[in-house]
């Protein structure tokens, strides 16, 4: 498989990201990291790497530029970081290599409630949602709408969280499935439980884009 690595900057506001391309990509998936990550996310960047493999494109972008990361009060703005993704939405469809591809949403933490805002917000349809680790919770007032099917992936040693997780699939009205995966905490920094993200998030994005 051959695949086509390239760095652009989403313009306006200036955002700088990593686009994968897979030759006959079946579908193209977006990354929204949690709070205080960027396009540099190691656990983000793996998990896009196994997508790729699966002939994914993927496009990991930073949602702040390296002014409004600096005010610390912008990196909990969920409704700000959706726009911010709702923006780079537009610019994929836009792009003639991509305006054809089906589009997935990939939300880490914070990053899992920009993406299920955006969904609600866009005019694009997205065709899968997964959240790692996420905080479903933060879109509170858009999961009902939700349309898209959505995957919620915890770790089973992440308490709290699962909890949310758990209040958030009740309210989801959309094809819906939740993962719990055993032994890894928030992070998943724990040995095989990234593979494990990855091997769900790739079944569910292979499905339904």
């Amino acid at each position: 498989m051959t695949i086509e690595r390239q760095e652009i900057r989403i313009t306006p506001p200036g955002l700088d990201g990593f686009l994968i391309l897979p030759d006959n990509a079946r579908g193209l998936v977006l990354f929204a990291h949690g709070s205080g990550s960027s396009r540099f996310s190691s656990r983000n960047n793996y998990v896009a790497e196994g997508l790729q493999n699966a002939g994914i494109a993927t496009l990991l972008f930073d949602l702040l530029t390296e002014e409004e990361a600096a005010d610390r009060s912008n990196v909990f703005d969920i409704p700000f970081l959706t726009q911010r993704l709702v923006t780079a939405t537009d610019w994929a469809a836009e792009q003639g290599s991509l305006k054809n591809l089906p589009l997935g949403y990939f939300g880490a933490s914070t990053g899992a409630a920009a993406a299920l805002m955006a969904e609600a917000g866009t005019d694009r349809p997205i065709r899968a949602i997964v959240s790692r680790g996420g905080r479903p919770d933060l879109a509170a007032d858009v999961l009902a709408q939700t349309k898209a099917p959505t995957l919620l992936i915890v770790g089973g040693d992440d308490f709290g969280v699962i909890e949310l997780n758990e209040q958030a699939y009740a309210a989801l009205n959309c094809e819906k499935a939740l993962e719990i995966v055993p032994h890894a905490t928030h992070l998943f920094e724990e040995p095989g439980a990234l593979d494990q993200v990855i091997e769900l998030a790739r079944e569910w994005f292979i499905q339904h884009l």
